[in-house]
């Protein structure tokens, strides 16, 4: 095609309204050092892709017993230790194009992931992850912003998130107090995604967050999600297993079972393309 000079296949995939543009890396080889660069540029709304995010899946180093890894970087060209609907998404395109059979685990900047992609039965189109083991739990944290005061709760979950209890989920306006709440200085100067969660029961949740690096509120967030439940239960407000309705109105499942938290939610393919580097002003 004319119109077209160097070319890259892609994938957009989503998980519960989270979407991200996906790379088989194998071939195509995008350097490490523009991986950034690219993620601005695909991901951008109107003049790229658009999507929440970009992921790169490459062979595993040998002898590291991952059958993959990826380097995932949110839009804003920013690099994520980890995302839970992505690692879902990277699961089920690794195995649909050969790279892991349906039980595996990958390498990300959080550790390694185990996942299993469920192609039979009662799951079947579902994938289940099991995150890394939460860390640096803390509770009730007083945090002042001018005249006001919130009550936050914060834990790691694969990357830093903080989690606001409330009464009324859909009244919350995410943007203004998740942006505050991202920047202050308590979190500084990693900074923290913030969710506001809604406690419906002992095994249900809703869940709206406002996603770091994507600087604005996302239908969904699987690492969000898990820290929710870790607080939530954590308050024995919960019990060992949620289902947690997202802002997009799907539901994920978290489940902490032995300190371990597991994640489970559809991920699927939209379509696939083909990137024109020459339109975006990227090259290999």
């Amino acid at each position: 095609m004319r119109l077209m000079g160097q070319t890259v296949p892609f994938f957009k995939m989503q998980g519960c309204g989270n979407d991200f543009v996906a790379i088989d890396n194998r071939e195509v080889r995008v350097p490490e050092s523009v991986m950034s660069a690219w993620a601005k540029k695909v991901c951008a709304r109107a003049f790229g892709v658009a999507a929440d995010g970009i992921f790169f899946l490459e062979n595993a180093p040998k002898g590291s017993g991952l059958d993959y890894r990826w380097h995932f970087y949110n839009n804003d060209g920013s690099r994520a230790e980890m995302c839970g609907n992505a690692s879902r998404c990277a699961a089920k395109l690794a195995h649909a194009v050969g790279l892991a059979p349906e039980e595996h685990v990958f390498g990300t900047d959080a550790g390694p992931i185990k996942a299993q992609v469920f192609t039979e039965g009662e799951n079947a189109g579902l994938v289940r992850v099991q995150l890394t083991k939460p860390k640096k739990l803390t509770l009730n944290a007083a945090l002042r912003f001018k005249d006001d005061e919130f009550t936050v709760h914060s834990v790691d979950t694969g990357v830093p998130h903080a989690v606001v209890l409330v009464k009324n989920a859909a009244a919350v306006d995410v943007q203004t107090i998740g942006s505050v709440i991202r920047f202050h200085e308590h979190f500084q100067p990693a900074g923290t995604n913030v969710n506001f969660v809604q406690v419906t029961g002992p095994d249900s949740l809703i869940c709206r967050t406002y996603e770091r690096g994507v600087e604005a509120e996302t239908y969904a967030c699987g690492t969000g999600a898990v820290a929710s439940q870790v607080v939530a239960n954590s308050l024995g407000l919960t019990g060992p297993e949620v289902k947690v309705t997202t802002s997009g109105g799907e539901i994920l499942g978290v489940i902490l079972e032995d300190g371990k938290p597991y994640l489970q939610g559809a991920a699927t393919l939209v379509f696939t393309g083909t990137l024109n580097l020459d339109a975006l002003g990227l090259s290999l």
